[in-house]
């Protein structure tokens, strides 16, 4: 990002104090667009010495022209050592506050400094030795604050931090979590670019931080307004450009994308249905799934195969579990019975029958329900895999079945290969710790896409899809709700039955099966709560889903021919 505003200046033409002004007026547009009028509401603004505190000065003086009854500005540090940007609109502030009793600026370098900084206004004036306003009849505190709106603005620290926040920064963020502890409804905290205390480079946190109600991120979202645990201290994200052109950022390189709606509408309305499409044309997924006693993953998957759109699936399974998934499936499925071991999973003997089966289908899944204890199992995935003639998706026990991933085993454009992993899956395929994988998923998703050439997606509290070009995507959909058995094995559908429809697109077809498996989860823990949603849930939603993205394109098409 900072070689993007560099870019911003040197080749986009925009001087710095003009990002800096635009960057102001974008937070007050999008505080008024979240919780109304600015007018006649007090605001206490803590600023940094570098540009986030600069970017605070300037939201201060905007602020005040929209009318707030109060303007606090705290700038930790002396004005001397400020630079800049900064220093010019911070030295404005100040002489706004030295002709306006509504403004106060004060430099905050000690601790007595942070004290002060919780003072009423109107006391602040007393110290700043200003003439008290008028009386009007009742208390001044009373008139005007008692009832109103409580702003606080976090411009500390802003992107680049490295280290724990020290010393008064950690003590300021102590003091804008007091307010926000005691007045969760009032006191609402807007952070500028990244809560402060934040690392802007990861999803970790480093120490103290601010919890916002509010963050506004310029240009781009950074790392840690995305990943958790870090993203969980923004409060609602928005994100504000400030003038840079799309071309600078897509120039300087980025391998990090957050996924937006706007990709998933593109995708399902390029795969909307002709109207002469029948069920051979919108795709034939081969589910190969269950064991005795482990058919319902079976199920959940090839009922979300079929909701996805695909036009059939067949699931084949051990011969001793055929019977029950036929009670448990939806009607629509066909299923088909494979050789199996004595404890009742598919053995390797069913390599021939399940490799027929798999000619001109359009997509293979592998791995729901399929249990991987039996060497004999764990043989048939390998082979299956080794053989496969079309696009498969490798989930559960299919992804333990390969663990550790063989070596020379690697997907390709023409048969891609997509893995859907939680971190202790992949932990067992990397033979990596399950903290090493969750320490850093971007990183370890990312090797295992590149050196493999396999579409990767490490799932968890934002999905993380791996991209053998080593491109990254972040999925912002889901919920902790969704942290429940069957909901891998409905994304395995959902995978699946999408990519049947379009074979060409494997990368864009997964991105959107991970999206909207989140956005159907968020719609079913709307309704139900997070503690009682299971996966069947997810199913349930996922029609809405489809049609609150997908609009038109997943309407009804009402074809009539009149005479008059």
């Amino acid at each position: 990002m900072r070689e993007v505003d560099r870019l911003t200046v040197e080749r986009g033409g925009i001087p710095y104090p003009t990002l800096m002004e635009t960057a102001g007026n974008r937070v007050v547009e999008a505080i008024i667009k979240r919780y109304g009028p600015v007018a006649g509401k007090r605001v206490s603004v803590f600023c940094g010495k570098g540009n986030n505190g600069g970017d605070g000065a300037v939201i201060a003086r905007l602020l005040w022209l929209r009318g707030a009854a109060a303007v606090d500005v705290w700038l930790y540090g002396e004005l001397e050592e400020t630079k800049g940007e900064a220093r010019a609109n911070f030295e404005a502030i100040k002489r706004l506050a030295e002709s306006d009793r509504r403004v106060s600026f004060l430099e905050a370098t000690t601790e007595e400094g942070i004290w002060l900084s919780l003072l009423p206004h109107q006391l602040l004036d007393f110290l700043q030795g200003k003439p008290p306003a008028p009386e009007s009849g009742e208390g001044l505190y009373e008139r005007e604050f008692g009832t109103l709106p409580f702003f606080v603005i976090d411009a500390l620290l802003g992107t680049g931090l490295t280290r724990p926040a020290e010393g008064l920064y950690a003590r300021a963020i102590e003091q804008i979590n007091v307010f926000k502890k005691e007045d969760p409804v009032n006191a609402l905290v807007i952070s500028v670019d990244i809560p402060s205390g934040l690392s802007s480079d990861t999803g970790r946190s480093l120490g103290p931080n601010v919890r916002a109600d509010l963050t506004v991120s310029f240009t781009a979202p950074k790392i840690g307004n995305v990943l958790p645990p870090a993203c969980e201290a923004n409060g609602q994200l928005m994100i504000a450009s400030i003038g840079t052109p799309d071309w600078l950022i897509e120039e300087v390189g980025a391998r990090l994308e957050l996924v937006e709606e706007k990709r998933i509408y593109d995708w399902l309305n390029a795969s909307r249905r002709a109207p002469d499409a029948h069920k051979g044309s919108v795709g034939d997924v081969l589910l190969i799934a269950g064991s005795r006693g482990k058919t319902g993953a079976a199920a959940l998957s090839s009922e979300t195969v079929l909701r996805a759109g695909a036009g059939l699936v067949t699931v084949a399974t051990a011969r001793s579990a055929q019977s029950l998934l036929v009670t448990q499936a939806r009607t629509e499925v066909m299923t088909e019975a494979l050789d199996e071991t004595h404890d009742g999973a598919i053995s390797h003997t069913a390599l021939d029958r399940a490799s027929q089966l798999a000619q001109k289908r359009s997509v293979i899944a592998i791995g729901p329900g399929l249990s991987s204890s039996d060497e004999s199992t764990r043989a048939f995935v390998r082979e299956m895999v080794e053989r496969r003639t079309a696009p498969m998706v490798i989930d559960a026990d299919g992804l333990n079945a390969l663990a550790p991933w063989p070596e020379g085993l690697k997907g390709s454009d023409e048969a891609p290969i997509i893995v859907t992993p939680h971190p202790g899956e992949m932990a067992r395929l990397t033979g990596k710790t399950n903290a090493e994988i969750v320490a850093d998923r971007i990183d370890v998703a990312r090797e295992f896409a590149t050196r493999r050439h396999i579409i990767t997606v490490l799932k968890g509290s934002r999905t993380i899809i791996a991209a053998p070009d080593g491109q990254v995507y972040v999925n912002p959909t889901g919920n902790a709700g969704m942290a429940t058995a069957g909901s891998g094995d409905v994304l395995t559908g959902l995978v699946a039955g999408l990519l049947a429809q379009r074979p060409s697109e494997p990368l864009e077809a997964t991105i959107a099966a991970v999206y909207l498996h989140g956005h159907a989860g968020d719609l079913a823990g709307n309704r139900l709560g997070m503690r009682s949603l299971v996966a069947s849930d997810i199913i349930a939603n996922l029609s809405e889903a489809m049609l609150k993205i997908g609009g038109d394109a997943e309407g009804g098409q009402t074809n009539t021919i009149s005479t008059i």
